[in-house]
């Protein structure tokens, strides 16, 4: 955990002009380096300039308080959940209870004509009243207390549009239906012949019914990550001599023998000790068909046990597993803000302002010149301007704004999450969908990067002293080549000599000493730098090998060439489909390697890829994607072990394999299959979210275009347009509910079927 950051609850926001208040609050607070607020998920991360203590937090949450908002120490997750289901349920009494009014005061208001009078009143106006003024105090009263917190702390948000709005209205129509036992109201009120009650009252029903189809929306939005949640069981089933004992995760240490049994859910990531199974891997990585684990292999917390037990042995504690790193990286995504949202938040900053002026200039206009602009209304110039008024303030509400692009990055990071497709740089998404170029490393991304030894060549040796030294030299490699040599040296069952002072030599290979005597195993070039007699032919020998898609390793005493190693790799399955479907999209495809040229090109010719860059260095793989750059956005996807730098410099740096610490730290996207498919995936979820976004706020902005001169009165000389306020709450609350809606149509995104399946 960062010792430098922390979270908060935040409740209360409704707009981006909230969230944009909360940052504020938060950065003015001294000792605060960054804040970044999420108004879906209602949660702020704050980083400081120095250690987190407790002083800092209550700074934090009186400051957010103080503002007018709810701030606490952020719950876990899944109470969140369950007390933001509790929520809504209450909002949705609230919106009944809206409705449930409003509707009899738009049938007083609108429907009938005369009921009669009532004493010195009007008996239908005043009936209408009496209904109408229950919906504006007591439901509207959480806009009415926002409002003021609002405009107490010199900000103007949805609250206050929604408040000015149907108070106005209110007041005008009280006014109005009390005018004959009022001696002191202004000549034009007791004349006025409309009222605006069902507009008050619809306008909070409306934006209630807004607010509730949102936060239904959002509970959506977020059930992918919280589906991941869900997954990490409480309680494990840990061996003891007795038997087995029901122990809380959170207790059990790394090494430590569980039992589970089929139908149950590994509890933390292990190895299989005993038994096989088939396991359920499909909420962790989208894997559609079960997985055969045996005794060795490598088990994820979350995936399921389906037809047998498994006793599996604990290599992680509950905070380390794959699953809290998914669920990790997940959240830092949704909590990220995109460029495009930085330029949204400038916009809503300064939005509700504009709106007001722009209101009152209406409404002014109106007053004084209705007669001119429109002489024919059944309105009074006073009764026109109070509606322009109300109708202007209530249409313009940044909810929409907002929302577009939060919304669809939590959906979309969230599905991705359900496929293995950890999106972790929300700058990369932006980026992803206007990639022209893809940078593939060879092994590891379009291999299977599980070589084999194929062959063994002897020279000047035997097999035992080339196995057993080849294995001392690479036993501290991470390289897969290191991974097959191991796997022939056990194979011979004999012991390795003790190596000292190895050294790694980048993109040539290892040198170390054994008995006083110099060592090494590497390429040709190392071994043209080391030894001064090489055999006259062995250059085109391994080159031979090499066109056949071999890789050769050379190992070598002093100035004897022992020999050789042959390694083979197969190509996945998917590569190819991969390969073909980056094409269509039209993107330039480049292999980067540090093999030979002959090995690179068999591969590339068996997959469709044109363009290669042979031989190169892991140190100077960055090099070639920043060259790259100068022709457009570059994404590279390599294995995150020699290519971090490259994965770090690249637009969009796609690792394939989350168990690489290095991948999680230095990819923007990080792949939990070891799969080129899921890669061409995550270029096309990023393709799909951004598109969300991008129309998300084409919607938002055309709705304020129209709506706004709409509701102004603009179009009414020409066309005799002029939006009630009861519509313009509607189509508030509409294009609000449209933006979460367009978003949430990326639940139903997955990857190609026939993509993943290497059929395309």
């Amino acid at each position: 955990m960062d010792d430098l950051q922390f979270s908060l609850s935040v409740t209360g926001m409704t707009c981006a002009a909230c969230a944009t208040s909360v940052e504020r609050v938060l950065s003015n607070i001294g000792g605060v380096e960054d804040v970044s607020v999420n108004l879906p998920l209602e949660k702020a991360v704050i980083r400081l300039r120095e250690s987190v203590t407790e002083t800092h937090r209550s700074s934090c949450i009186a400051a957010v308080v103080q503002a007018g908002f709810g701030a606490g120490e952020l719950l876990p997750a899944l109470t969140a959940r369950r007390a933001n289901e509790e929520r809504v349920a209450a909002q949705r009494r609230r919106v009944i209870l809206a409705f449930a009014l409003a509707i009899p005061v738009f049938i007083l208001s609108m429907l009938i004509d005369d009921l009669g009078p009532a004493g010195p009143l009007d008996a239908r106006l005043t009936l209408a009243m009496l209904a109408a003024w229950p919906v504006y105090v007591v439901s509207g009263a959480e806009f009415h207390r926002q409002a003021w917190a609002s405009l107490r702390r010199g900000t103007a948000n949805m609250d206050v549009l929604v408040h000015l709005g149907t108070t106005v209205a209110m007041a005008w129509s009280t006014l109005v239906t009390l005018a004959p036992v009022l001696s002191s109201i202004p000549t034009f009120v007791g004349e006025a012949e409309h009222v605006f009650f069902d507009g008050a009252a619809f306008i909070i029903a409306f934006v209630l019914l807004g607010n509730y189809l949102e936060a239904k929306a959002k509970l959506k939005a977020t059930d992918a990550v919280h589906s991941l949640m869900r997954l990490q069981p409480n309680e494990a089933w840990v061996v003891v001599e007795e038997g087995t004992v029901a122990t809380p995760i959170e207790e059990i240490p790394r090494g430590t023998l569980v039992k589970v049994r089929a139908g149950e859910t590994v509890p933390l990531d292990g190895l299989v000790e005993d038994s096989t199974a088939m396991l359920d891997e499909s909420m962790m990585s989208g894997e559609s068909f079960p997985v055969r684990k045996k005794e060795g292999d490598t088990v994820s917390a979350g995936t399921t046990v389906l037809d047998s037990t498994l006793l599996v042995r604990t290599t992680a504690l509950v905070g380390d597993t794959m699953l809290a790193k998914v669920i990790e990286l997940v959240d830092e995504a949704q909590m990220g803000k995109a460029p495009i949202q930085r330029l949204v938040d400038r916009i809503s900053a300064v939005f509700v302002p504009v709106v007001l002026v722009a209101a009152l200039v209406a409404a002014t206009v109106w007053w004084f010149m209705a007669e001119t602009l429109a002489p024919n209304s059944a309105m009074a110039s006073s009764e026109m301007a109070v509606m322009v008024l109300v109708s202007t303030l209530v249409i313009a509400c940044p909810c929409a704004l907002g929302l577009a692009t939060p919304t669809a990055l939590v959906v979309g990071t969230g599905r991705g999450a359900s496929f293995g497709l950890l999106i972790k740089g929300i700058e990369a998404l932006e980026q992803a969908h206007a990639t022209s170029t893809v940078v593939l490393d060879k092994t590891g991304t379009i291999t299977a990067g599980s070589p084999r030894v194929s062959h063994i060549e002897l020279l000047d040796s035997d097999v035992q002293e080339l196995l057993c030294l080849a294995s001392a030299l690479e036993v501290e490699s991470t390289h897969p080549l290191a991974g097959a040599v191991h796997a022939a040296w056990e194979n011979i069952g004999y012991a390795r000599p003790a190596v000292e002072d190895v050294q790694t030599l980048p993109g040539l290979g290892l040198v170390g000493t054994l008995e006083g005597e110099a060592v090494a195993i590497g390429n040709i070039e190392l071994m043209e730098k080391r030894l001064t007699d090489l055999p006259m032919d062995l250059e085109e020998k391994v080159a031979v090998r090499a066109r056949r898609g071999t890789t050769v390793v050379l190992v070598a005493k002093g100035q004897r060439l022992l020999g050789w190693l042959e390694f083979s790799d197969r190509i996945r399955e998917t590569s190819e489909a991969a390969v073909r479907r980056l094409k269509q999209a039209g993107i330039r495809i480049v292999m980067l390697t540090g093999d030979r040229e002959e090995v690179a090109q068999t591969v590339a010719d068996a997959v469709g890829i044109t363009e290669i860059v042979a031989g190169v260095k892991p140190d100077e793989k960055a090099e070639h994607v920043r060259t790259l750059q100068q022709d457009g956005i570059v994404a590279m996807i390599g294995d995150g072990i020699n290519d971090a730098a490259a994965l770090t410099v690249a637009n969009v740096g796609i690792a394939m394999g989350a168990g690489s610490e290095i991948a999680l730290e230095s990819a923007d996207i990080v792949l939990v299959r070891n799969d080129l498919a899921d890669a061409v995936a995550s270029l096309e979820l990023g393709r799909a979210t951004m598109t969300r976004i991008r129309s998300n706020l084409a919607w938002a902005f055309v709705y304020n275009l129209v709506g706004i001169p709409l509701a102004m009165g603009l179009l009414f000389p020409w066309t005799g347009w002029l939006l009630p306020p009861a519509f313009a709450a509607a189509a508030m609350s509409l294009s609000s509910v449209s933006v979460v809606s367009n978003s949430l149509v990326l639940r139903w995104w997955q990857p190609g079927a026939s993509l993943r399946s290497g059929e395309f």
